[in-house]
């Protein structure tokens, strides 16, 4: 019967096709930790990679065959459990996938994505706080130095002279230049 099986999205195909589908797209992504793939099939895996990412972090025989159930392939849930009792994730409550939108695909317009498992440490909020205190204090400093902005355009004056210096010496090396190419010419 097919009561109560009507979760999930069904990405434009029969039941079976999703799940295979589905399966496949979690065991490559968990392989090479980044996929390129549409936009409605990352959105729908990301809570299966969520589920064996989770089962890896608890480590246990019980996680260990729900995760070989849900991938298809012991050795990719063996590397997954091996990063995880490593501490790839120990400091990460889910969240552990990215999705980056690279744009519409040619032919039919399907928005493309590349979805990757995510490695950075996350930063505490109390730390981000911490940030915006510090860019606070460096303004103050940026005032004391605007009279150092007005001498500026004295110090570009000088410049604009050695630019014209430059300038009438260039004139000067265009000369050389044409009687080099009119020695080659006549040699020819």
């Amino acid at each position: 019967m097919r009561h109560n099986k009507k979760r999930g999205m069904k990405l434009g195909t029969d039941a079976s096709h999703t799940k295979a589908m589905k399966k496949s797209l979690v065991s490559a992504l968990l392989a090479n930790d980044r996929i390129k793939t549409l936009e409605p099939r990352a959105k729908a895996i990301r809570p299966d990679v969520d589920k064996v990412i989770t089962w890896a972090k608890k480590g246990d025989l019980h996680s260990r065959r729900l995760a070989i159930a849900k991938i298809g392939d012991k050795e990719i849930v063996r590397e997954i459990f091996e990063k995880a009792a490593q501490g790839m994730w120990a400091d990460r409550n889910g969240g552990y996938t990215r999705i980056m939108k690279l744009g519409p695909r040619k032919g039919d317009g399907a928005e493309v994505v590349i979805m990757e498992l995510v490695t950075e440490a996350v930063t505490p909020k109390g730390k981000a706080k911490a940030a915006p205190k510090a860019a606070v204090t460096k303004v103050a400093p940026a005032k004391a130095e605007e009279p150092a902005a007005e001498e500026a355009p004295a110090k570009e004056a000088p410049a604009k002279d050695e630019k014209a210096d430059k300038a009438e010496e260039a004139p000067a090396a265009e000369p050389k230049a044409e009687a080099e190419a009119a020695g080659e010419a006549a040699a020819e």
